[in-house]
């Protein structure tokens, strides 16, 4: 007869593995960067209609399509009947890059956009000001906190 060992001796320590823990994929790979550019997704179609406005626009912008050979590490197939071969592209959006310098700049120029309108909308709020029932003006600073736990 085969002789047993209690099971109460058995620890969940005994049967702990080591860290193998499971991180579910991108959708979208991520390529390794490059000293000097930006990356970005564009799309290049919606429920399976080309979006070429939006094509031509971003590459007016500066988007440059980025191509397999430059990014061996994004090991993905691309999209059947693509218009874009040789360059990656995954789910109707392709991998572009543009220099990090016209970027900062592009991001400057709609940051001025946005501070112009903001300007524009207070000036009007404040044209209705009367002394005799004042308006409250807007506060301008915003506050990002994070609670404790």
């Amino acid at each position: 007869m085969d002789e047993r060992t209690d099971r109460s001796h058995d620890t969940r320590e005994d049967f702990v593995r080591e860290d193998d823990s499971w991180v579910p994929s991108s959708v979208l790979p991520t390529p390794d960067p490059q000293d000097g550019w930006t990356f970005r997704w564009i799309r290049t179609s919606t429920l399976g209609h080309s979006d070429n406005t939006n094509v031509s626009r971003k590459f007016r912008e500066g988007w440059v399509p980025v191509t397999r050979e430059d990014h061996p590490e994004l090991k993905i197939p691309s999209d059947i009947n693509s218009q874009f071969e040789g360059n990656i592209e995954q789910g109707g959006l392709l991998l572009c890059k543009a220099p990090e310098e016209k970027m900062r700049s592009r991001t400057k120029h709609f940051e001025q956009v946005a501070q112009r309108q903001m300007e524009s909308v207070d000036s009007n709020y404040m044209r209705e000001n009367d002394p005799r029932m004042p308006l409250l003006r807007p506060e301008k600073n915003t506050r990002t906190t994070f609670g404790k736990g």
